[in-house]
């Protein structure tokens, strides 16, 4: 029994409480202390100077470099974040003390889809950049007159900034190996290690060609020619809609075309859709002419898979989907429609363009199929060649103005897939008179306009 009214018991009692009471608190205190600590070093993590990778990217090359850039950095030890360009302000380009640039160029100097906007948003500025150090990968096609030309143009404008080069910048035609390998022997070289990551490119495989037939018999334009291939080894691998393959012709390997992929690993089978190229001499191009001409059904093909980020459906695939091209082009459409029919998507609007309805009807019953089972709510055609004035694809556009826009207004994405001559600058234009061409912009940077164009 206690007697409350015993002061000294009282005191007892007391300190027993208070010392028990700390040691329960004692654990609780040495964690909050250690979130405290975590949250502060987190902190100052997040205001450490880090370097940034900056990509722009129209087939996905330029950002898988990126990647590979930034992985090679992270194993160094050195803070580093991968933002497409469009991503980037001008705060962080006022802040940043290091950013490595790798960009592609678009047809003849033009700037990737994605980063149209930051083309015309921040390179027109006089934007003073004293404490920035940079570096350029430009990667291009020397057949093009203005070769890496917004390379060469974001490299002048850095400079004009003030900004300081970490070395000359790096020209990449058809990413050619020696100049990828340079830019690796600088990272290196930046990050003090010798012990990068593997950039090799997957080895070629052997692939049979299973089926070949024309599909434009009697037109007045090239054969093109649908193809069927398999791998020898039988393991199908995995791709998505969207993805491309290349091909290393035998008579000069060291420069692989690429093609897009028309279908999906459901089919069993890559399907290809080449036009047979013909020079003005009468000579075939080294890959097309192997494969619509020389290679016999069952002989090998060498080829590889590569994915292609940039014209995949990936967080669009809930969208409706509005598919514009012409001529060999349908194949990456039709590889996104029947992605979308093995998905159940039924909101496809498909704007296509060739020479002759008759002749060049590319995957004609394929396609009225989908119309009739409610796959493809939209069809709109043109053709070059019947009657007398000529009517491409994008002079589909302007009549369907309402459309495109609801369309667009309720979360749809566009995909342009063909000719990058007269067809991808006509339905570009088109599209920027209709819509607006900083609403283009802004889909193009959301991710919601695409384009696979050649």
């Amino acid at each position: 029994m206690i007697l409350t009214n015993d002061p000294l018991r009282l005191a007892l009692t007391a300190g027993c409480f208070m010392v028990y009471g700390l040691v329960c608190m004692a654990p609780w205190l040495r964690l909050r202390r250690k979130r405290r600590a975590g949250a502060a070093g987190q902190a100052a993590a997040a205001l450490a100077p880090g370097w940034i990778v900056a990509y722009a990217s129209q087939t996905g090359c330029a950002e898988e470099l990126a990647g590979q850039t930034l992985e090679t950095l992270r194993l160094a030890g050195i803070p580093a974040r991968l933002c497409e360009l469009s991503a980037l302000k001008q705060r962080d380009l006022a802040e940043a003390e290091r950013i490595l640039f790798l960009v592609s160029t678009y047809g003849e100097g033009d700037a990737p889809d994605a980063a149209a906007a930051f083309a015309s948003r921040i390179m027109t500025l006089s934007l003073p950049l004293p404490r920035l150090h940079y570096a350029v990968l430009a990667l291009g096609d020397m057949s093009y007159i203005n070769y890496c030309g917004f390379g060469r143009a974001l490299d002048q404008w850095l400079r004009e900034q003030g900004a300081s080069s970490l070395f000359e910048r790096i020209e990449v035609n058809c990413n050619a190996e020696p100049a990828i390998a340079a830019w690796r022997l600088q990272l290196s070289h930046l990050a003090g290690t010798s012990d990068a990551p593997d950039w090799s490119a997957p080895a070629f495989g052997g692939w049979r060609l299973a089926e070949r037939r024309q599909l434009n018999e009697g037109s007045a334009g090239a054969p093109i020619f649908h193809l069927e291939l398999e791998p020898l080894d039988g393991a199908l691998p995995e791709w998505q809609a969207g993805d491309l393959v290349q091909v290393a012709p035998p008579s000069d390997p060291s420069r692989a075309r690429e093609y897009s992929i028309a279908s999906v690993p459901a089919d069993g089978r890559v399907h290809l859709l080449v036009r047979l190229h013909v020079h003005g001499d009468g000579s075939h191009g080294h890959a097309s002419g192997w494969l619509c001409r020389q290679a016999e059904p069952g002989e090998t093909v060498q080829l590889r898979l590569r994915a292609h980020r940039r014209f995949r459906l990936e967080d669009n695939a809930g969208r409706p989907l509005i598919l514009i091209g012409n001529g060999s082009g349908i194949a990456g459409l039709r590889g996104h429609l029947r992605a979308r029919a093995g998905a159940g998507q039924v909101r496809n609007w498909l704007l296509f363009g060739e020479r002759q309805q008759a002749h060049d009807y590319h995957y004609r019953d394929e396609i009225a199929a989908w119309r009739q089972s409610g796959q493809l709510p939209g069809l709109d055609l043109a053709w070059s060649r019947d009657g007398a004035a000529q009517r491409y694809v994008q002079d589909l556009l302007p009549a369907r103005a309402a459309q495109l826009r609801d369309w667009v207004a309720d979360g749809a994405a566009i995909y342009v897939c063909g000719s990058l001559d007269g067809m991808a600058a006509g339905v570009d234009q088109a599209l920027a008179t209709l819509l607006g061409r900083t609403a283009l912009d802004e889909l193009a940077a959301q991710g919601r306009y695409r384009r696979d164009v050649y």
